[in-house]
């Protein structure tokens, strides 16, 4: 199987399945020095990792991630790092009944139909259990970016459903009861509501998450395939779920004039930001803005059409322990996602770039 590997001087490798023994992830490209131990990474896999409240799934998983190499005596080595999380509270039973049956809305059957034969068990690789692994990994990537470059990279949820989320502070996001990563307190008792709804009615929801990248340099990125904002495309679409993405005024572009949408520029700074911090696939020294949209979770306790394997007409039911909002635990791994590409792009600037002086100044 190929396509596990993203970047291209700083890269993570991810392998593992959903149901078995572990998963995991080598990252390669990181530079040596950077102080790091698994702490500096549970930080993030605690707040993506299932069963943290009655709005997610319930399987119960730890996710404590080891360290299995290129770490030495807390500081990293330029070798690559070994990254391992064990699955422990996998139930394999809860998949037995459609072992043979395609549920709609998931890779069941393009999977089959592409290699012959598939890991049924909770999804195998295509579950978003693999997800863990990008979060540990983006955890370096963007301690490295806040260190180096003073780059932060953080999210929120800006909306669930029918129900937009307005953009209050950033500090709600660490209020105790805020199981939505909602940048507003007062919403979270409608949208605790709203999706003790959805599960009643045995459904499920979509969501909409935005992440922003603040003290981005300008300057990353390229002009054309590997444009900043088509790699930060692609690696945001490879997030189970996500079903699109808007970078600046994304899909709102279209309703504006050009003397709306283009960002006047003053010796001060620029006077808006549409094109979200990115002109010509070349970050600006503004923030980055980045909206993706995730569909509602397939696996709902409803009946449903199908096929199985023999292509048979089927009527199915999915059981087991579902996230009725796959939106409440994306926000950090949107966040990872991110911060690998910006790594990323970073050192390939730094690689044919450190050297180039410009005499024009910089304006943010």
């Amino acid at each position: 199987m190929s396509g596990n590997t993203i970047g291209t001087l700083f890269t993570l490798t991810s392998f593992g399945e959903s149901h078995g023994a572990a998963i995991g992830g080598v990252v390669d490209g990181c530079p040596p020095g950077l102080e790091l131990c698994a702490e500096d990474l549970q930080i993030d896999l605690d707040r993506r990792k299932p069963g943290t409240s009655r709005h997610v799934t319930q399987r119960q998983e730890a996710d404590s991630v080891e360290i299995l190499s290129g770490v030495f005596e807390g500081i990293t080595t330029g070798a690559p790092i070994g990254l391992l999380i064990r699955n422990t509270d996998q139930r394999s039973q809860d998949y037995s009944k459609i072992m043979d049956t395609f549920r709609p809305g998931h890779a069941d059957y393009t999977y089959t139909q592409k290699y012959g034969v598939r890991d049924y068990r909770g999804g195998g690789r295509s579950s978003a259990r693999e997800t863990a692994v990008r979060v540990a990994a983006g955890a370096i990537a963007k301690k490295w970016l806040k260190e180096r470059f003073g780059v932060t990279v953080r999210g929120y949820m800006s909306q669930m459903g029918e129900i937009d989320i307005p953009f209050v502070s950033w500090d709600a996001l660490n209020h105790k009861d805020n199981d939505f990563f909602a940048p507003d307190t007062e919403v979270l008792p409608k949208l605790a509501d709203y999706l003790d709804k959805v599960r009643a009615e045995r459904d499920s929801i979509g969501a909409r998450i935005t992440v922003v990248a603040e003290g981005v340099p300008v300057g990353w990125g390229e002009p054309v395939f590997d444009r900043l904002d088509a790699e930060i495309a692609y690696a945001m679409m490879s997030i189970n779920a996500v079903k699109g993405i808007e970078i600046g005024a994304g899909f709102d572009s279209v309703a504006q004039r050009g003397s709306v949408h283009s960002d006047e520029m003053t010796p001060q700074g620029f006077a808006s930001n549409h094109a979200g911090g990115i002109l010509g696939g070349i970050s600006t020294g503004q923030e980055i803005r980045v909206n993706i949209a995730l569909k509602p979770t397939s696996s709902i306790p409803q009946e449903r059409r199908s096929i199985d394997k023999n292509g048979e007409a089927v009527t199915m039911q999915t059981t087991g322990r579902h996230d009725p909002c796959v939106g409440v635990r994306a926000t950090p791994i949107a966040e990872a996602m991110l911060a690998l590409v910006l790594m990323d792009h970073a050192l390939r600037h730094r690689a044919q770039n450190a050297d180039v002086s410009c005499a024009t100044p910089k304006i943010i």
